[in-house]
């Protein structure tokens, strides 16, 4: 690919204490517990690109995109942003300048706005802590450029959020991400609250704005449909680890890991007459006990003894990445 990598993951790893208390766990006699969320995950975002993260809910996925913009610090590996380490950057000067390059897209439009504000004091709020531009003047201007860019009318600056549909809502979320032209958008389930025809308009709005401004998307969501249309390469992750990383057109067309094949097989399929729906077999295991060598292994029909074992790691297979010790088989 001769596109550079604005995000390069290596070896990362994050895990959780949730452990009881302290006194709790002397009386009872009780370890501390610690759930790894993240596990030794290489990844590559190129600019320009849109990369995608699927997988059942609880495999990590928006634990990994909050680690790619420096929400989360990681407990073992490195990230670098552009040539620069994350982690080591946010703790220095560069970390205003930093956080501009970088921003998220939430799942929750209800949520992630405040409800207090209007719609104008929402979207500027992202300039008037980086001063940019520093008058309000400016900023207001700013605003209604974005509002416009959006779809919304500038006259909806004054508004609140509650006089908004969900899909507007998601517009005005678009449009305070957009606030500070950064280069790295991460979205974390951006349509998945929305009715589907609303989830058009605003995928169609991202891939717009993506073109006009040169964006880079790391896009997660459980839609496979929607990934396929937005994406240009795909990740998939299983209780914490990549299992196979693809272009969306070779992943689709020929899924390489047992679980990428059994999320594909388990999407609806619209023809004539009756259509076998192959639902994925078992249930996710307890992140805190999880199976030794491969996560997978419990729920894939392919297991054998080596499965039981052995932790599967990535490896390049014919264009693709992939962990499975079977890849070949």
């Amino acid at each position: 690919m001769d596109k550079l990598p604005l995000v390069d993951a290596r070896g990362v790893s994050k895990r959780f204490d949730v452990s009881a208390a302290w006194i709790t766990r002397m009386i009872n006699r009780q370890p501390r517990l610690w759930v790894h969320a993240v596990s030794d995950v290489d990844l590559q975002v190129f600019k320009g690109e849109t990369l995608a993260l699927v997988g059942e809910s609880g495999c990590g996925k928006s634990t990994l995109a909050r680690l790619l913009v420096g929400l989360y610090a990681p407990s073992a590996g490195q990230i670098r942003f552009d040539g620069h380490n994350l982690h080591q950057a946010l703790a220095s000067s560069q970390a205003q300048s930093l956080r501009r390059r970088m921003q998220m897209i939430f799942q929750d439009p209800y949520a992630s706005l405040n409800p207090r504000w209007r719609v104008q004091e929402i979207v500027s709020e992202p300039m008037r802590v980086h001063q940019t531009p520093a008058d309000e003047s400016g900023q207001a201007r700013r605003v209604s450029e974005l509002l416009q860019s959006v779809g919304l009318n500038e006259r909806d600056a004054s508004k609140f959020p509650h006089q908004f549909s969900g899909g507007q809502r998601q517009r005005i979320s678009i449009a305070r991400a957009l606030a500070v032209s950064p280069e790295f958008l991460v979205c974390d389930e951006p349509t998945s609250a929305l009715d589907v025809s609303v989830q058009a308009q605003v995928l169609n709005l991202m891939q717009d704005l993506q073109a006009s401004l040169g964006l880079t998307y790391l896009f997660i969501s459980h839609n496979l449909a929607v990934v396929r249309h937005v994406s240009d390469r795909v990740g998939v992750m299983y209780l914490g680890r990549l299992v196979e990383l693809a272009p969306t057109r070779e992943l689709f067309a020929q899924p390489r890991h047992p679980y990428t094949q059994m999320l594909l097989a388990a999407i609806p399929k619209l023809k004539r007459g009756r259509s076998v729906r192959s639902a994925i077999q078992g249930e996710v295991p307890n992140p805190l006990r999880p199976p030794s060598g491969c996560a997978f292994h419990p729920r894939c029909p392919k297991a054998s003894e080596i499965c039981q074992k052995e932790t599967p790691v990535m490896r390049a297979f014919e264009g693709i990445q992939i962990a499975c010790h079977h890849a070949q088989g």
